[in-house]
């Protein structure tokens, strides 16, 4: 690791020293790996991720899994599995930084798998973040499933503000009586970026609950898309939200489908999309700041 590596690093992961385990890849290999009497971390046979074990009853544990790029050219792709014990809370930190340093593309692929046992209650952060030269690239195609096991709960946060070029988000979730599943992305594109969102929630159980929430900022000419698909097959709650700024000539779209296959589900869609209101720039421009700082100051209050 090189100082410049532990400063992309920054852009994903606070300072690992708590980690109760913790696993950093860096250009499809791996770097370092710490774990614990509580959490385990095994890397597949095949070679192609790891699986991590936390263990049934354990308490707060703080589990790191970060991925760097450094070199242009890498295609990397990994699947890791999260077997969660019954009655465990643990926050989870993954993310990928990239920095292409020359004309070819480079991107990472993180098929990530999370298995919740019983009033297991998991928080879930990923961050991602990409930078490149004059004629590179970025593609971060980040894949999550997620199976809900009774009463557990499991809040998810991911944040991309800046540099990746393309993205394509999937997200499947399979949620059983009483389980609860919280999400909240952040996405900001620019330039000619490109950045997809999908759900697929199918809620099973009875009182199962979902609530997914969408804050976008589309500037210059990008374009982004979020697609959400809800399925309520039983007694239960879903609401998803999807609010939009635009600026310059970016592009939001918001594709909801929502499904009632049962007489007890109740399920919401809400989307909000628009410019940023003069009201409010006029307000805080009235305070000193002049247009683009006042726009700056709106679109991080949205992302906060």
């Amino acid at each position: 690791m090189t100082a410049a590596d532990e400063i992309l690093l920054s852009y994903v992961i606070d300072d690992s020293k708590n980690a109760t385990a913790f696993n950093l890849r860096k250009n499809g290999q791996l770097v370092k790996r710490e774990i614990s009497d509580n959490v385990t971390i095994v890397s597949k046979a095949d070679g192609t991720g790891i699986d991590i074990f936390i263990k049934e009853n354990t308490k707060r544990a703080l589990v790191m899994i970060p991925v760097i790029i450094t070199e242009t050219d890498i295609h990397d792709k990994v699947y890791n599995d999260f077997h969660v014990g019954k009655n465990a809370t643990a926050t989870i930190i993954a993310g990928c930084a990239i920095h292409n340093p020359g004309t070819s593309p480079s991107t990472h692929n993180g098929i990530h798998r999370f298995f919740l046992e019983e009033n297991s209650n998991i928080t879930y952060l990923e961050k991602h973040y990409g930078e490149a030269d004059k004629h590179g690239s970025t593609t971060l195609d980040p894949i999550t499933e997620i199976y809900m096991e009774k009463d557990s709960q499991m809040k998810i946060d991911t944040l991309q503000i800046k540099g990746v070029n393309k993205t394509t988000r999937y997200t499947i979730a399979e949620i059983k009586d009483g389980a609860t599943l919280v999400v909240n992305e952040k996405i900001m594109t620019n330039n000619t970026d490109e950045a997809t969102t999908e759900f697929d929630i199918n809620l099973n159980g009875k009182k199962a609950s979902a609530h997914v929430t969408s804050r976008s900022v589309a500037t210059d000419n990008s374009v982004q898309t979020f697609i959400s698909r809800l399925n309520g097959n039983n007694e239960c709650y879903g609401h998803v939200e999807c609010d939009g700024i635009l600026k310059d000539k970016g592009i939001v779209r918001a594709i909801p489908e929502v499904n009632a296959n049962h007489l007890d589900s109740k399920l919401i869609h809400e989307a909000t999309i628009g410019k940023i209101a003069g009201e409010q720039l006029i307000k805080l421009m009235s305070l000193g700041l002049n247009e683009k700082e006042a726009e700056e100051v709106i679109i991080n209050g949205f992302l906060k």
